[in-house]
């Protein structure tokens, strides 16, 4: 049984519903369908405050099966975002290169463009619980993002400076 399916057994018991839940807890009803459909899990001080009001323990609302669904769509997520940045790293090179060959400034605007959704992805590209748990290797994360940007801005730079 899944963490949403014991929340809404244990809400239904006590017949609460889902706004009730949330005024108790202090949190939102949509928080409270999230987590009952198991699309989200609720932080600490919500597991303790369920924990209390239906006089369950935590480890008896979350079992290890609920803590490996959500890695593994962590590491889904993560996977997706990653595929998305080397796409645009690959569209950056492509406009950086019809600027050159082309002799069209303009392509360059795409590539620099390409290039902040390149980072921006490439920072969601890691799942949440290893960015977490990864804080002593961010430096070495954050300078090979740097040497990437560094190489592509200095092809965009390059490009329109031989235009």
């Amino acid at each position: 049984m899944t963490f949403g399916e014991k929340l809404k057994q244990l809400r239904k018991d006590n017949n609460l519903t889902q706004e009730d839940l949330a005024e108790k807890i202090f949190v939102t009803r949509t928080a409270v369908s999230k987590w009952e459909t198991d699309k989200a899990l609720p932080a600490i001080d919500s597991l303790k405050l369920l924990s209390e009001l239906f006089r369950v323990g935590i480890d008896d609302l979350i079992s290890d099966g609920d803590v490996e669904t959500k890695r593994l769509h962590d590491e889904k997520r993560a996977k997706i975002m990653y595929g998305i940045a080397v796409g645009f790293l690959v569209l950056a090179t492509v406009f950086t290169l019809l600027a050159y060959f082309l002799k069209q400034p303009y392509f360059s605007i795409g590539g620099v463009g390409a290039v902040a959704l390149y980072l921006l992805f490439g920072l969601l590209s890691k799942p949440r619980y290893k960015r977490l748990s990864a804080k002593k290797m961010l430096l070495p994360y954050i300078i090979s993002r740097a040497v990437i940007l560094l190489f592509v801005v200095g092809l965009i730079v390059f490009t329109i400076v031989t235009l």
